[in-house]
């Protein structure tokens, strides 16, 4: 039995270290890029697998035209990042390949495609997300995710911290023995801080009155504890905001109250939790299909649909009936990081006409429906028009 402790303590230790040094990493990157101050935003477009390079190649023709006079004058560069599928992740063994991060490093700014994480009984090896990878390396520690239902008075904006809690260590857990495996999750101050004062920032700036922190800290006492201690404290520096908390269980159940989900505004949730809930959130807007996604960081950032890869659909010739709304979702959050809030808000806008309003063209998955490029130039048709 001692033998397989002091593995799993050597384990846990080397873990130990890792967190510690990438804490002060975190403490030593200050600034926020401006990206009024660069001379060029340089966005990479990343396909990833499966439906992947479909849906992201509609998201890249409306971004070009939306940004085509930025696009003409060398402001915006658009660089395409092809090396993220499965079979190349395998083939290096590795959640992103070298020359791949590379790649991603030499952006500003990612709009990026669904990537396919193998899981027990599937062909491919155990390897580390690559969304996981690419939180941590390019350190996006805030995944946003707005929903919206204005006919249900759905006004949601969800700030799930993105490089912590139940995922940060999720491939490096430990088999002490055939019959015990043991898992690890992470709070630092800074990580919950930061994640917390963009949650309130946001608030002011867009006239929310209400914070809710959302946790299970009755339970998990050490991590979830401390994130909550955390929010509150960093709550105190808007004291024209209201400031509540929620556990996760409760919380899961209160979105699907009449009552009381109109009242919620912007959530902070731990990583595990923020995943799972926004998915909850994003069938009131009509599905995982309909919602992006931002993932942002002090100097990159990456924006996504937040569905799966779907190989099913690439194995029965169905890719091209992907629904591309959720990255084009994920495209209005790019336009408004970079600071294109006049082109962002005309997309928006011709997507509620396209999705909910006129509906002239429906993505079904099949050919029972539009294909996503048809979607695409029925939704630039609309912003032409607006």
């Amino acid at each position: 039995m001692q033998e397989y402790i002091q593995k799993a303590v050597d384990h846990y230790a080397a873990l130990l270290k890792s967190q510690l040094e990438r804490n002060e990493r975190i403490k030593a990157e200050k600034e926020f890029v401006d990206y009024d101050k660069l001379d060029q935003i340089i966005i990479g477009v990343c396909g990833g697998d499966g439906i992947g390079p479909e849906i992201t190649a509609q998201g890249k023709r409306i971004l070009e035209f939306l940004l085509k006079d930025k696009v003409a004058s060398g402001k915006v560069v658009f660089r395409d990042i092809n090396g993220l599928t499965i079979e190349n992740r395998v083939a290096v063994n590795c959640a992103i390949p070298e020359d791949v991060l590379e790649e991603l490093k030499a952006c500003h700014v990612i709009l990026k495609g669904p990537t396919t994480t193998p899981r027990a009984g599937d062909p491919w090896p155990n390897i580390e997300s690559a969304n996981v990878a690419m939180r941590k390396e390019l350190d996006l520690f805030a995944n946003v995710r707005p929903v919206k239902v204005p006919d249900q008075g759905i006004d949601w904006t969800f700030f799930r911290e993105n490089t912590e809690g139940s995922y940060a260590l999720g491939s490096s857990g430990s088999h002490v023995t055939d019959e015990l495996a043991i898992d690890f999750c992470v709070a630092t101050t800074e990580g919950t801080e930061r994640i917390a004062r963009a949650a309130f920032e946001y608030a002011r700036k867009n006239g929310k009155k209400r914070v809710s922190i959302v946790t299970k800290a009755n339970v998990v006492k050490t991590t979830d504890g401390k994130f909550l201690k955390i929010c509150y404290d960093v709550a105190k520096d808007y004291p024209e905001i209201t400031v509540d908390d929620w556990y996760i269980d409760i919380m899961t159940a209160k979105l699907v109250d009449e009552k009381r989900r109109t009242a919620f505004e912007v959530l902070i949730l731990p990583n595990l939790y923020g995943d799972i809930l926004t998915d909850e959130a994003a069938e009131f807007q009509g599905g995982v299909g309909t919602a992006g996604s931002a993932n942002t960081g002090k100097r990159y950032a990456m924006f996504e649909a937040i569905h799966g890869s779907a190989p099913r659909m690439v194995a029965e010739g169905r890719a091209k009936y992907a629904d591309p709304c959720s990255v084009l979702r994920a495209c209005v959050m790019l336009l408004n990081h970079i600071g294109a809030g006049e082109e962002a808000n005309k997309l928006e806008r011709a997507l509620d006409i396209c999705m909910y309003e006129e509906k002239k063209l429906t993505v079904t998955g099949r050919d029972t429906g539009a294909t996503g490029a048809e979607f695409a130039d029925y939704v630039m048709e609309t912003i032409c028009k607006l």
